[in-house]
Parts: C-alpha cells; structure tokens; sequence
C-alpha cells in the first residue's frame, strides 16, 4: 500500500478489493472505527442482558418491553441531535468533532462501568447512558460519514463505503463474541471498560489524518433555514428519498435484535456465549457480502435493491419461527448479507448526488430514517412480544417488511429505475 496515496489521485481500471485503503488518511478513519464499532458492540450486548437480567430480576417490569424502551431511548438521541449535528459537520473541522464525541462517549460507558463493578446500576440509569452515548452518536455519524468523500476519488467511493461496511460488521462478529464469553465468566464491567478504551482509537486516528476536513467557512452565521437544508435537499430528490423510505420501513418491522436475549432463554434455551453468536451472525454474512461488493460492479440496482429488502424480510421471518439454533443463525447470516447489498446501493447514491457541503446534513436527515426505523421498530417489537409472544412478534414483522417492500416497489418508479435515474446525473 502506498501510504502517500492522496485523496485527489484518479484511478482508472478496475478497482482491487482493497484499493481505498491505499489511502493513508481513509485507512486510518477505517482502523479507528474498526476498534471503536467492536467496543460499541460490546456494549450493545451487554446493555441489553444486563437490561433483561434487572426486569427479570425485579419484576417491575415485563422484560420484553424493558427491552423494546433501549430503542426509544436511542430514537430520543436521535430526534435530538439531527438538527444541529449535520449543520454542525457542514460548519465545523469533521475531525475535531470525531474527538469531542469519542470522549462523551468514552464517559457513559465509564459510568456504566462504574455502576456495574459497585452494583449500583438500575434500568434507568442505563437508558439514560444509553441516551447519552446516542446523542454523541448523532453527532459523530455525520461528521464521519462526510469525511469519507474527502479522504477518497469520487470512483473509489463505492470501494470504500463497502470497506466501510466490512469494518462495522467485522467490528460485530468481534464484539459480540467476546462479549458473550465476558459475561458468561462474570466480566459484565469489563465490557465497559473496554468500550471506554476503544474510542480512543479514533481520537488518534482523527489527530494523526492530514486531509483538509474543515469546509469552507460560511460568510454569515447559521439560520434556521441552514439547519433545514439538508431536510429540503432529501424531499426534492426523490431518489435518495426513496431509498430513505424503503429502508425506514423495512427496519422498523424487521427490528427485533433487541428481542435476542428473551429468544435465547426461553425459545432457543441457550446460554450468553451463544447468545454472542446470534448477535453476531448477521455480521458475519454482512461481511461475506460486503468483501463480494468490494470488486463487483452491480448492475440493474434498482430490482437488487428492491429484492435484498424484500428477502431480508423472508430471513427475518425464519429467524422469528425457528425452534433451532443452526436455522436462527443462518437466517440471521443471510439478513444480514441481504442488508449489506442494500446499504452499499443506498450509500453509494446518496453520496454521488449530494454536494459536499450538504453532506453533514443530508446525513443527518439519513440517520433519522437508518437509525430511526430499527430502534422504533425494537419499541414495537418490544410491545408486541409482551402481548402475542416474542416469536409471533418477529414473524409478523418481517411479513410487514416484504409487504411495504412490495407496495414501494409499486409506487416509487423512480426507485425501480435507479440505474437510469444514476446515468441521468452522471
């Protein structure tokens, strides 16, 4: 790898899988988050056993819906961060704020941490860190996902938002593995602990980049309308808003990881280690997908897109009814190669349509519609469990996801043309 690669450099050919890490300051965002994601992921299991252990053991309240209310903690995150952090990433060095936010977050999870190893932890205070961490999250999102255009050619960009996805789900094989054997030998702090160290990664991956990351400072200060723009921008293209859409359904009523603990102790009768599997099988088919999209041109984007929703919908369906280990971690494998190719096409069109000083923002609306759809669909999920039963639950919700897939597919033209609509703004 050349380490002197820069971002203004065009290549031409065909890209090799690896080719936006030849990037120095792309390749060090990547390991940064690598380790980050790995340590959030950690903690993702651990919040949710420690969430269901607290219900179960106090019976204050239903365990299924205890779980559910971690995905309306994080949706209140997110409806409070989204209209300042992508203004903010837009107006501000992208950098800077990979630093501030990885040390708020760095403190929840010291907290959590803390209240773990002096067992003085409660549900409540772990929404609220929970709340907490979401809201750097916000902020961060954008600001990374903006950066990623500046640290790579426009024709890497593809290569790279399908790096970006391997290093997350890597990150979630990684995490919840060792989290499941953490808490299986009584480490419960420990995983704080770690997720507290790993955001330092990025912090020396933001301090040690050399790409110019600050936009052009704005002549006036920011107004209501500047905070907007980025919601504007999204309603008047009706590409990336459709594919905003479909993935906002399809999440919400195939939400149900948040479900994992309650089906692994009384559906699948099996223990915290394999628990770790079942969060992290999804990644692992992710990864397989997302390593295939690396050096494969995908042709006829549109139906791919349209299909990969809709067969992530049959997965989650065979994830809900399966009495068997074997069947709930290869339906899960399959959710989450299908969600891949979905999220490389989404991400690949949004950025090449989305001027650059509207990407903080245009991330920001984006991170309502991703991060909204699965964490309200863990509320739901998490309410319907608690009156039909968990594995009723998760069926219904990935037939509701093949049924707004179809309705979408049948309205939005423009969306079943994505190909056509591509070559129209190239």
């Amino acid at each position: 790898m050349d380490s002197k690669t820069s971002a203004s450099e065009p290549l031409t050919g065909r890209l090799a899988p690896l080719t936006a890490l030849r990037y120095r300051d792309f390749r060090l965002l990547w390991l940064g988050q690598l380790v980050s994601i790995a340590g959030s992921q950690m903690r993702i299991v651990a919040v949710n056993w420690q969430i269901y252990q607290l219900a179960k053991s106090s019976g204050q309240i239903d365990p299924a819906l205890a779980l559910g209310l971690i995905g309306l903690a994080r949706v209140i995150a997110l409806v409070a961060g989204a209209p300042l952090s992508g203004l903010i990433a837009d107006r501000t060095d992208r950098r800077r704020m990979l630093i501030i936010t990885s040390f708020i977050a760095l403190a929840a999870s010291v907290v959590l941490a803390v209240a773990t190893h002096f067992n003085f932890a409660t549900i409540w205070l772990i929404y609220g860190m929970v709340i907490i961490a979401a809201i750097a999250g916000s902020f961060e999102m954008p600001a990374r996902q903006a950066l990623i255009p500046s640290l790579v050619p426009a024709n890497v960009l593809t290569n790279a938002l399908s790096l970006n996805i391997i290093a997350w789900q890597l990150a979630t094989v990684v995490g919840p593995t060792i989290a499941g054997l953490l808490i299986a030998w009584g480490g419960l702090d420990s995983i704080y602990w770690i997720d507290a160290g790993s955001f330092l990664a990025v912090v020396v991956a933001a301090l040690l980049m050399q790409a110019k990351t600050a936009p052009i400072k704005a002549q006036s200060r920011p107004t209501w309308q500047d905070a907007i723009a980025g919601l504007q921008f999204v309603f008047s293209t009706p590409l990336i808003m459709g594919t905003m859409l479909l993935d906002f359904f399809a999440t919400f009523f195939g939400a149900a990881n948040t479900l994992m603990p309650l089906l692994a102790d009384q559906v699948l009768h099996v223990g915290t280690i394999q628990l770790g599997w079942m969060y992290a099988a999804s990644s692992v088919g992710a990864v397989i997908a997302a390593s295939v999209l690396t050096s494969v041109r995908i042709r006829q984007q549109g139906a791919v897109l349209l299909w990969a929703v809709a067969f992530f919908g049959l997965c989650i369906v065979i994830f809900g009814l399966s009495p068997w280990l074997w069947l709930t971690l290869v339906s899960l494998a399959l959710a989450g190669a299908a969600d891949t190719v979905s999220m490389v096409i989404r991400g690949t069109v949004r950025n090449l349509l989305t001027p650059d000083e509207l990407r903080g923002r245009m991330t920001a609306v984006n991170m309502i519609f991703v991060g909204g759809g699965p964490q309200l669909g863990e509320l739901e999920a998490g309410v319907l469990a608690s009156l039909v039963g968990v594995q009723p639950a998760i069926a219904l919700g990935g037939l509701l996801c093949i049924g707004v897939t179809a309705w979408i597919a049948w309205h939005n033209r423009v969306l079943r043309q994505l190909d056509e609509a591509e070559r129209q703004v190239a």
